[in-house]
């Protein structure tokens, strides 16, 4: 066996070992060795017996020299997953002199998960194709979707979490003008017309796929209405420009469809304006102005995308590539904007992150890394069929991201007082910071008996039902055995057995705890928004907001706010 391999061995014992309080394991040191080099699968025979032998020198080992060792070899052996395979390219992009999309979103809410697909899809192939990507605030309904002024902030800075930074940014409602100059434009040339129909008026010509009484009227008629539209002549309901397409098409959707309308509702950008464009003008527009390419949308869409090509062909122009993608949704939770700003108003959720929902700032106060947000959208693709993400997956892949930034910390749920007697010794537990990075050092926390005697904190899921002779190992520290639980004081008396740590197959229960000399208030916020309350270590009072930590046999959580006396944390997943 080579000297390199040898040495690779003794790495991954020794990372196993300090996993593990001290103790490493042949299979598991085996198991990682094949799963990095599967090559190797055809010498297990030959390997068994050095990995065995390499396994024992290293647990004759103090942990701390263990540590060091390991330091030497240069730490823990990170080892990158291959990257999955990439998407497919654009469709038809050769036809186009750049690569151009857009994301547009309606700022009348936060971004959701939903919301979020669309947007890493087109900067992931804006960046692969060497193309621009532009954000474009579609906000042209104050009545039907009025925008929120504080929501184009909420999406900037979104946006900016997940790492997307637009080439280009606007705002439909600096652009009115624009919309207006088309709109004149198609009217002058008979490719719109101003129609005074009543809405139910309307409807029934379209039934019946039948022009209505002003779709053929002189253009300067259906110009002096525009000029009404604009001036004030006209109210709200009275009147709205159609685009021509076929009365007789067989979607009645399709059917001389309103372009612009007249709505005098407050606006939060811009005042002095009472035409406002409907989505597939000012979109079409933009997207011919903008020289898009591509357009990435959902599938309830593919009606707009059929509107939108009438005004294309009357300026002559390539239609953009349309992708379209299906909705996803996310198991338990809420990715409706107007269902989340609903329950907002009413007092249903506590704000934009609240825990329950499926924003981006939810997901973000519970810790989730944007990278794994870009990687389960990326994951779906392109597929037009609608998808559920389950949290299952999310936790996963969230796990694998933070658990090496994440330390570990002891707390203690619904707290039982345990007193231990006979304690023969003052003992000091060395509690690693992070199991597979020594370089982190460790917290060390002394138990000082009295009279052999001394009190801890432990969770009463690991006690109230336990029988009388039952055996425990408290984390780093000794191992008891349990003489009586009462569950109305909430107390535990028990004996010390050993220190030694006992072997995994010997059945003893290992559980964390807390010193009341060194317990601080502890409340984590769930993710169904309840609060869970009890003790954590000192240590945690040390921790700066932001931080992904690992509540040791609880899961990880997000520090939100941390003071002497009380440390607040937000739940991420176990």
């Amino acid at each position: 066996m080579s000297e390199e391999l040898r040495n690779l061995i003794e790495r991954l014992a020794l990372e196993n070992a300090l996993a593990f309080n001290g103790v490493a394991k042949a299979e598991a040191v085996l198991g990682k060795l094949l799963g990095m080099n599967p090559d190797l699968r055809s010498k297990v025979r030959e390997l068994i017996p050095i990995i065995q032998e390499v396994t024992e020198k290293v647990n004759r080992l103090t942990v701390a020299e263990q540590a060091e060792i390991l330091k030497r070899f240069g730490g823990i052996l990170r080892v990158e997953k291959p990257s999955k395979q990439e998407l497919p390219l654009l469709p038809e992009a050769r036809d186009f002199p750049q690569v151009v999309l857009r994301f547009a979103p309606n700022p009348d809410g936060p971004l959701t998960l939903g919301n979020a697909r669309p947007a890493v899809l087109c900067d992931y192939y804006a960046r692969r194709m060497n193309g621009r990507l532009i954000l474009r605030f579609e906000d042209t309904s104050p009545s039907v979707k009025p925008p929120l002024k504080e929501a184009y902030d909420w999406i900037i800075e979104d946006l900016e979490w997940l790492g997307i930074h637009p080439d280009e940014v606007y705002y439909q409602s600096d652009r009115l003008q624009t919309y207006y100059k088309y709109a004149e434009k198609f009217i002058e040339k008979g490719f719109a017309y101003v129609c005074l129909c009543k809405p139910e008026e309307f409807r029934s010509f379209e039934k019946r796929g039948e022009p209505c009484p002003h779709r053929d009227q002189d253009p300067s008629l259906s110009l002096s209405l525009w000029e009404k539209m604009l001036n004030g002549g006209l109210n709200p309901g009275e009147a709205v420009v159609r685009v021509k397409t076929d009365m007789k098409h067989p979607n009645p959707a399709i059917r001389d469809w309103p372009a612009l309308r007249i709505d005098v509702a407050k606006h939060p950008r811009v005042v002095g304006f009472r035409v406002w464009p409907l989505y597939n003008w000012s979109c079409a527009i933009d997207d011919y102005e903008m020289r898009v390419s591509h357009v990435i949308r959902g599938k309830e869409h593919l009606t707009n995308e059929v509107r939108q090509s009438y005004v294309f062909k009357y300026l002559n122009s390539p239609q953009p590539v349309s992708i379209h993608i299906g909705r996803v949704r996310l198991e338990g939770s809420v990715l409706s904007k107007s269902r989340i700003m609903r329950g907002l108003a009413e007092g249903a959720y506590t704000g934009l992150d609240d825990p329950r929902l499926g924003t981006l700032k939810a997901l973000r106060r519970r810790g989730f890394k944007p990278e794994v947000i870009r990687r389960v959208v990326l994951e779906m693709g392109l597929n037009i069929t609608e998808s559920t993400v389950k949290w299952e997956n999310l936790y996963a892949y969230n796990r694998e991201a933070v658990d090496w930034e994440a330390e570990r910390y002891y707390f203690v749920k619904n707290p039982f007082t345990m007193i231990v007697r006979s304690i023969p010794q003052q003992v000091e537990a060395r509690l690693v910071r992070h199991p597979s990075r020594p370089e982190l050092g460790y917290r060390n926390i002394v138990l000082k008996p009295l009279n052999g005697e001394a009190q801890l904190i432990v969770s009463s899921k690991d006690v109230e039902n336990l029988a009388p002779g039952s055996r425990l190992r408290l984390m780093s520290l000794f191992n008891i055995e349990v003489e009586h639980v009462d569950p109305h004081s909430k107390t535990v008396k028990a004996f010390f057995k050993s220190l030694e740590v006992p072997e995994k197959s010997s059945g003893i229960k290992l559980i964390h705890w807390v010193l009341p000399s060194d317990a601080v208030k502890t409340v984590v916020l769930m993710p169904d928004a309840s609060l869970v309350e009890g003790l954590g270590e000192s240590h945690l009072t040390r921790l700066e907001p932001g931080r992904i930590i690992q509540l040791v046999r609880f899961g990880f959580c997000k520090v939100e706010k941390v003071s002497k006396n009380v440390v607040n944390l937000v739940f991420s997943h176990p």
